[in-house]
């Protein structure tokens, strides 16, 4: 009988766990390193400020040196954000002493000796955003942040604190745009912080329901059985006393009732333990691609029936061998049937010197393999060339009915 065969098909993309938390860390070094840039951006702003006023160049330095040294001490406030991002709303005054004294000296120093308003109270502000409120407090909070700012920034132009030759506009629309944009890079960390929540949850809830299914499941069917094995008992201990011959038929029916069961419960947990073998081999194309190697997938349209038991744990010990020993760039995955078997041939090239016949930990690898493979009454062939190391593993179709 003749099967056709075709391309691996993708697996369905879904955020996994690992995926997701990476893209959770990922996601707070960019919050990270965007509020320094917009900060160090502000600072460097500050310093051209003051450098084009008729300030002397201690001045400058002052608020460069000084404005580099508050960016740094906003990390604590940033590393405590991310902590206590779990943790209810407040403020841990005692973990905030040190950045908070530096926005506070940095803003004194600064603000006196450029006369400026806002540059003193810009640091204090921009350490208040940072801090964790509560969704509704911190909106009022960027308000009376960005209004102060703006405020300060006009009360310095009207005054001419900085000099005539600064544009009056160019303070207070910086001014105006710290408070929004930190928070927005804080908000984007949050949104990713509460998909990685809901994630978890989903997946708990998975498991929960699982879990619930297969205790219904085990319940009806163990109930089942008990009921019949009570009854056929008790029956037994009626008829023993005047049909011998009776009773002892009822106590071998519940014998045979109880090995029903047991056979029940050991094909339940079977199935709830197999895996199709279309998903071991997807699982197995995505371990390789992840590893950096070029993946050819090739599946037979019928795979559904091949014997799973069989060729599962082989899939899984190729590809750990591949992942372990071989080294090269490229690998090759192909389930086809023959008419009278199943036919999985996992390849890869290799670099000189790989050992990749070698065992694994706990007796894994080819003589595992080989094991499994004649316990089902087929056969493992072992092909190592020049450029290539191939496995090809052949199942009678007849495990089917076992597998």
């Amino acid at each position: 009988m003749s099967s056709r065969t075709e391309p691996l098909a993708p697996a369905p993309s879904s955020p996994g766990a690992v995926s997701l938390t990476r893209g959770v860390t990922a996601t707070w070094w960019y919050t990270l390193t965007a509020v320094l840039f917009i900060e160090v951006m502000l600072i460097g702003a500050w310093t051209g400020i003051v450098a084009a006023t008729d300030f002397g160049g201690s001045v400058v330095l002052v608020v460069a040196v000084g404005g580099l040294l508050w960016c740094a001490s906003t990390l604590l406030l940033l590393f405590d954000y991310r902590h206590r991002i779990d943790a209810g709303p407040g403020v841990p005054w005692k973990r905030l002493i040190v950045p908070f004294a530096v926005a506070v000296a940095f803003g004194a120093v600064a603000g006196s000796l450029t006369g400026s308003w806002q540059l003193a109270a810009m640091p204090l502000a921009q350490s208040v955003v940072l801090l964790n409120w509560p969704r509704g407090v911190r909106f009022r909070v960027v308000v009376a942040a960005t209004l102060l700012l703006v405020a300060l920034a006009f009360l310095d132009s009207a005054t001419h604190s900085l000099g005539a030759g600064v544009p009056s506009w160019l303070p207070g629309a910086y001014a105006a745009l710290l408070p929004s944009m930190t928070v927005s890079s804080l908000w984007f960390w949050d949104v990713m912080v509460t998909l990685d929540r809901a994630r978890a949850s989903e997946s708990r809830l998975a498991a929960t329901q699982e879990r619930l299914r297969v205790a219904t499941d085990v319940h009806d069917l163990q109930g089942h059985h008990l009921q019949v094995i009570a009854l056929q008992l008790e029956l037994a201990e009626r008829l023993l006393p005047r049909d011998p011959d009776a009773g002892m038929e009822q106590l071998r029916a519940a014998r045979v009732s109880v090995d029903e069961a047991r056979q029940g419960t050991r094909d339940l947990a079977t199935r709830y333990r197999s895996v199709p073998l279309s998903d071991e081999l997807a699982n197995a194309r995505d371990l390789l691609r992840a590893a950096g190697l070029e993946v050819e997938a090739v599946i037979d349209a019928d795979a559904a029936g091949a014997p799973a038991s069989a060729l599962g744990p082989v899939i899984r010990e190729t590809t750990t061998n591949v992942l372990r020993h071989g080294g090269g760039r490229r690998a090759r995955l192909v389930l086809t049937r023959d008419p009278d078997a199943w036919r999985y041939e996992i390849a890869n090239d290799v670099v000189t010197g790989a050992d990749v016949r070698s065992d694994g930990p706990g007796g894994s690898g080819l003589d595992g393999i080989r094991r499994r493979i004649e316990e089902a009454h087929g056969t493992l062939d072992v092909r190592a060339e020049a450029d290539e190391f191939a496995v090809v593993v052949t199942v009678p179709s007849t495990v089917e009915a076992r597998g």
